[in-house]
This record gives structure tokens, C-alpha cells and sequence, in this order.
């Protein structure tokens, strides 16, 4: 327990729901830590961080933007955000810093508090994919940056070999949620019963389709993925499909199936959402978090992106061998990737139509999930390894 007497302040940041998440989880643990119970806040984040008790400085979805373009388009608006929230954490003076996603923003306002607050703790909760590019900012964060609470097994190795910040796996939160549990295990009972009878691997099998979690993503991926659609439910006429969204999104993603030439359901709740990935047969997919969610639950996968315009010059930038996390995990590539003109309706269709029957293909995948599982395994849940991490660095820099 941390025995200081006054409420324990900390500064906090997350710019994405799934940092939001793991923030609330945080606060929420550190708070049972404390003497008081309380944790005094200040910072940006959603609705899970509001309930334990944070009023945001301003809507966190302003930083949910993805592409150059939309950088560019947003810049003053972030400059603006940058500025604000730099000035109430210098102001509040709290005891901790903790920057959570959201780089391009979050490591500009701890660089910023750095130079004003030089004393002020900083750690970064999910390492930046320097992995994938710009490895160089693994040491330029050592300026600003005390510890990383990291979220991916492999990235240990690469930012101590790249000169990074000293970094703790601490586990990822998918792995000890419940809803996650609970679609894995009926996953784990549909693949027992899948082998015992032949193709395909259910009489009126489910393809999830999800184009993403922003408006540029979902615009830019959806025609290609109901071409995709159109040519899986000729070859296979019993397919069905469902997109999972959010309900910030159900406008976009409805405007955009109306001239879809096969029937797609549209969910918007978790609830929704977990119970299609434990009925789901096979889910095609845009790069991203979403990828880890569907191999923790057992769901064969095929992912595509498209770059916006702006950003497609810069392709040569990336160092990664793969954008999918679940093949960084794996280390080999285990779930296919078709990116920008290979994007290709047909070829994606065919490969959705293998991973639908017992195929060496979908065993194969299905096996590979099950190692990368075991490796994002941890002995307690992230938030009780994190705080354990924000303790110590309290502790030892006289703020406990």
C-alpha cells in the first residue's frame, strides 16, 4: 500500500477506448493501494477513466485519428490540445505522469512536461511500435521516459537491444477478460466438434467483416471487402455476414453496406460484439488490435489495409516484416496480410473460402493462435503488474 497520507495526483493520458480501459483498470488499482482510497486526476480520457473519477480536459476522440492526411487536417486542433494539456499538469503538479497510446500527441505533452516538471516520473503504458518504425525514438524516449509498462511480449528484447527505456511486460488486458474468455472456450468446443465431420466447418458459417475503428479506415476498406463478400457468397451460398462497430460508427458503416449485394447484419454493443466471436467461423479484417482479439479467441483471420494517400510515400519507413501483431507474437507469419493494391477482392474471397473448411490452412492458424496465447500469458491480471511497476518508481523516487 502506498502510505502517503494526501490523495496520491497523477496525470494521465489515453487517447484510444482500449487505453482508456487499461487506465481505469490502473487507476482503479491504485486507488485500492492507497491509504485514502483515492486518486486525485487530471489528464485525458474516456468514459471508463470518467467512472473512476476523471473529467477530462477535452473529448479524447480529437486523438483518434490515423493517416497523415487527417493529422494535417486536425494539426491546429492538436497543437491547441497539446498546449492545454501541458499547462493543467504543470499546474496540478502531480506525482506521477502516466501517457498511455496515442503517441503523436502523448509523448509531445510528456516532453513538454519534462522541461517544466524535470522531477515529474514519466511512464509510458504500451510501448510506441518502434518495432515497426522509427526504432530510433526507442532512445530519444530515454529523455522523457522513465519506465514503459509494455503490453507485447517480444518488445522487451527490441527496446533494450534499440537503447529504449528500462520496460516490464505487464501483460495484455485481453488476456484476462472475461468476455474473451468465454468466447474462447466456445470457440475451443466448435473446433472440437469440427473435427469430427467434414467441410465445411458449420452448416451456415459466420465471416465477421471489421474495416476498422475510424471513419478513413472504414471508407477506404469497406467497397473492397463487399466485393470480397459478393464473390465469398457466390462460391459459398450459405455464408453469412455480420459487422461488429461501435455505436459512434453505425451511421458510417450503414451508409456504406446500402448497395451491398449480399445481407449483412450490423451490431453495435460489446455484448454483440463477444458473442459473435465465439459463433464466428472466419473474419476478414482490418490491421490492428482487432487481429489480437480474433487469435486470443480462435478465430481464423485474413487482414487488409489501405494508407491514405498522404501516407503511402512514406511505406519505405517501415522496418516491420509484418503489421499483424499476432505474427510479431508467433514469429512467423500466421495470418496472411494484404495491404494497399493487393487488397484484392478475389484473392481474399478464395482464401476466406479455405479458412471455412477443415483445411490444413485453418488448423494450422488455429494452432498458431493457441502459441500465441501461451506467450501473452501472465501470473496476474496487467493492472496488479502495472501498479506493482508505478509502486516501485514512487517508492524509490521519494513520492510514495
Amino acid at each position: 500500500m502506498i502510505s502517503n497520507p494526501s490523495p496520491f495526483k497523477l496525470a494521465i493520458i489515453a487517447g484510444e477506448p482500449s487505453g482508456d480501459l487499461l487506465g481505469a483498470d490502473l487507476i482503479a488499482e491504485l486507488a485500492a493501494r492507497q491509504n485514502t482510497g483515492v486518486v486525485e486526476l487530471v489528464g485525458v480520457g474516456g468514459e471508463a477513466m470518467a467512472a473512476q473519477g476523471l473529467r477530462s480536459l477535452f473529448d479524447y476522440h480529437d486523438l483518434s485519428i490515423v493517416g497523415i492526411s487527417a493529422i494535417v487536417a486536425q494539426l491546429p486542433k492538436l497543437l491547441s490540445h497539446i498546449r492545454q494539456t501541458t499547462n493543467a499538469i504543470v499546474k496540478a503538479a502531480p506525482d506521477m505522469l502516466i501517457i498511455i497510446d496515442s503517441p503523436a500527441f502523448s509523448h509531445r505533452v510528456a516532453k513538454r512536461v519534462r522541461k517544466q516538471l524535470p522531477g515529474l516520473p514519466v511512464v509510458n503504458y504500451v510501448c510506441p511500435s518502434v518495432w515497426a518504425w522509427r526504432s530510433q525514438r526507442a532512445a530519444e524516449m530515454t529523455a522523457y521516459i522513465d519506465h514503459i509498462l509494455s503490453i507485447l511480449p517480444f518488445e522487451a528484447e527490441i527496446v533494450s537491444r534499440l537503447g529504449g527505456p528500462p520496460l516490464t511486460y505487464v501483460g495484455h488486458r485481453l488476456v484476462s477478460d472475461q468476455s474473451m474468455h468465454a468466447a474462447q472456450s466456445r470457440q475451443r468446443e466448435r473446433r472440437s466438434a469440427a473435427r469430427e465431420k467434414d467441410d465445411p466447418v458449420s452448416d451456415n458459417p459466420l465471416c465477421l467483416v471489421l474495416p476498422g475503428s475510424r471513419n478513413g479506415e472504414i471508407k477506404r476498406l469497406l467497397p473492397d471487402f463487399a466485393r470480397a463478400a459478393h464473390q465469398l457468397a457466390e462460391r459459398m451460398t450459405n455464408v453469412r455476414f455480420q459487422i461488429p462497430t461501435l455505436p459512434r460508427l453505425e451511421a458510417t458503416v450503414r451508409a456504406a453496406t446500402t448497395n451491398w449485394t449480399v445481407p449483412v447484419e450490423i451490431t453495435t454493443s460489446s455484448d454483440e460484439k463477444w458473442q459473435a466471436f465465439s459463433e464466428a467461423d472466419v473474419a476478414l479484417a482490418a490491421s490492428g488490435t482487432v487481429l489480437l482479439e480474433l487469435s486470443l479467441a480462435g478465430v481464423p483471420c485474413i487482414s487488409a489495409y489501405k494508407l491514405d494517400a498522404l501516407a503511402k510515400p512514406f511505406m519505405y519507413k517501415v522496418t516491420a516484416w509484418t503489421a499483424a501483431l499476432p505474427n510479431f507474437i508467433a514469429d512467423y507469419p500466421l495470418i496472411n496480410e494484404y495491404i494497399n493494391e493487393n487488397v484484392r477482392p478475389g484473392l481474399i474471397a478464395r482464401r476466406l473460402e479455405r479458412l471455412l473448411h477443415c483445411s490444413t490452412e485453418r488448423e494450422e492458424m488455429l494452432a498458431g493462435f493457441d502459441q500465441v496465447r501461451a506467450a501473452m500469458e501472465t501470473d496476474r491480471p496487467p493492472a496488479e503488474m502495472a501498479a506493482d511497476v508505478v509502486s516501485d518508481i514512487l517508492e524509490k523516487t521519494g513520492r510514495s
